[in-house]
């Protein structure tokens, strides 16, 4: 039953993974199981499946959601058994002035659906409101997207405002224009796409 879970994800099959989930909670497997070996389990072969270009935004999306579906019928039962813990947890936003939203809501997807707790800060996010949730949330990460080579140094703001603040936060960049030297000159880790954000935060 936990290969049919994954296998729907993999698939996209959000009607079957509702009938799927429930009949593996009827016949006793924990809802633990099911989110690692199952949901979890699907939505890393689709990671794997994007970063190799066998897939693309559209089909990461659809798995997605297909996954979020399973999650909201197990969520209850991870809560009432201590299961619920996550990874970690993570802010994501798009730095001040830029208005581009799809990557930063493929990374943090696919975030959840690597175990991390995710909060969206949502586009054109000045330095100091990064700094200010990554505090009063208490947060592990804080992820930043940029599309715009003139907003891409507005990360450095951030970076900058953590460390003058101490937050202990480790700063994610990403996007278009961003290059592995850029964010090192500006202290932050760097991925090139979602998937490899994923394994980037898992190494962290």
């Amino acid at each position: 039953m936990l290969n049919k879970i994954a296998d729907a994800v993999k698939n996209y099959e959000i009607d079957a993974i509702e009938t799927y989930v429930s009949a593996a909670l009827t016949s006793g497997i924990s809802a633990k199981e099911i989110l690692d070996e199952g949901l979890v389990k699907g939505m890393d072969d689709i990671g794997r499946r994007f970063s190799s270009g066998e897939v693309f935004v559209p089909e990461v999306l659809m798995a997605a959601n297909t996954m979020q579906a399973g999650m909201d019928l197990i969520r209850e039962e991870l809560v009432a058994s201590g299961d619920d813990q996550s990874r970690g947890r993570v802010i994501i936003g798009t730095v001040k002035g830029d208005l581009h939203d799809i990557g930063k809501k493929l990374v943090g997807m696919m975030f959840e659906g690597a175990g991390y707790e995710v909060i969206d800060l949502g586009v054109d996010i000045p330095a100091e409101i990064f700094v200010e949730e990554a505090k009063n949330l208490d947060v592990d990460f804080v992820g930043m997207s940029a599309m715009l080579t003139t907003t891409m140094t507005e990360m450095k703001q951030v970076v900058d405002l953590l460390k003058t603040q101490n937050v202990r936060a480790v700063p994610l960049v990403g996007g278009a224009p961003l290059t592995a030297e850029f964010a090192a000159s500006i202290g932050a880790n760097y991925s090139h796409d979602a998937a490899s954000a994923v394994d980037l935060i898992k190494s962290l």
